[in-house]
């Protein structure tokens, strides 16, 4: 699909990854803020990016029907077999800007870590547009890279990324922010390790891990933009 950008951390090493987000908010900030928000029970729920499915069960606990979408071939797989034991579960090989299902087809969308820049993420929110029903919620989940010792190591890692315009981006859509502080606890100092690798850069990487040695997690800021339709 010659308009989705590669995803090199989860593209290339899924496995790795996997570590990553059973590793991200163990205590389960971010979905308690969403429901706050949206509780999902009983609707239709479209997991944006999906990946290797690894939210789509979380989702299928209460929701009617959960849809993932996933545009890079080996991950929709995993996805796929993930929530084979799950009839109201489906996953499809699309991209976020053009879903192939009906227009006004779900309550509650979901997007985390596939948005991050927001400018470039127009003809995603387009179809966003088209397949949400009146009253139902989409939710963008990203990195708040202007605090948090995780946030420290983005800026310096992409001096270039500007937070402000990036909210100022997702505010002239029209969509709300919630501001949570969440943590990156992993079970040992090599799963630690092998994720910081699969974010960072080797030289980045090299920084980080000397400069927090022994470590097994750190502080993490994140961002939840979320719209009514």
């Amino acid at each position: 699909m010659s308009d989705v950008i590669p995803s090199p951390n989860i593209w290339d090493t899924p496995d790795v990854y996997e570590i990553e987000n059973r590793g991200v908010d163990r205590a389960g900030v971010i979905e308690a803020a969403m429901l706050s928000i949206h509780d999902w029970a009983g609707h239709d729920v479209v997991d944006i990016g999906c990946g290797t499915g690894f939210h789509l069960p979380i989702f299928a606990a209460t929701a009617r029907s959960v849809l993932g979408v996933e545009p890079h071939p080996p991950l929709a797989a995993l996805a796929a077999q993930r929530v084979s034991g799950l009839p109201q579960c489906s996953v499809r090989e699309e991209s976020a800007a053009s879903i192939g299902v009906a227009d006004a087809s779900f309550d509650v969308a979901h997007a985390r870590w596939a948005y991050f820049f927001g400018p470039g993420c127009e003809p995603g929110l387009a179809e966003l547009e088209r397949v949400m029903r009146p009253g139902g919620t989409a939710f963008v989940i990203d990195n708040d890279a202007s605090r948090s010792t995780f946030g420290t190591w983005f800026r310096r890692a992409l001096p270039s990324y500007d937070p402000r315009a990036v909210e100022r981006f997702w505010q002239r859509h029209g969509w709300s922010r919630e501001r949570l502080d969440i943590r990156w606890d992993f079970d040992s100092e090599d799963d630690f390790e092998a994720v910081v690798r699969i974010e960072f850069a080797p030289d980045h990487a090299d920084l980080i891990l000397a400069e927090h040695p022994r470590a097994t997690g750190i502080d993490y800021a994140v961002n939840v933009w979320w719209r009514r339709y």
